[in-house]
């Protein structure tokens, strides 16, 4: 499968449009924002953690010595 090309697109959205209608397209958007949103912030989250988590570590192993800062 190639990637998604303009008329491709546009054959999703009337199949989008005829499932769902014109009155709930924007809320089904919204859904999508706000879904989208949440995911990024929990990924933001999770890298943090994660850089948080290597930077303990670090300094486990190596005593006395200060954790990097990125």
């Amino acid at each position: 499968m190639g990637p998604i090309g303009m008329p491709e697109m546009v054959m999703i959205f009337i199949v989008i449009l005829l499932l769902f209608g014109a009155k709930k397209l924007p809320e089904l958007a919204r859904g999508v924002g706000k879904s989208m949103g949440e995911f990024k912030k929990a990924k933001e989250e999770f890298e943090h953690e994660i850089t948080r988590s290597e930077a303990e570590v670090r300094t486990k192993e190596a005593p006395g010595k200060e954790p990097r800062e990125s």
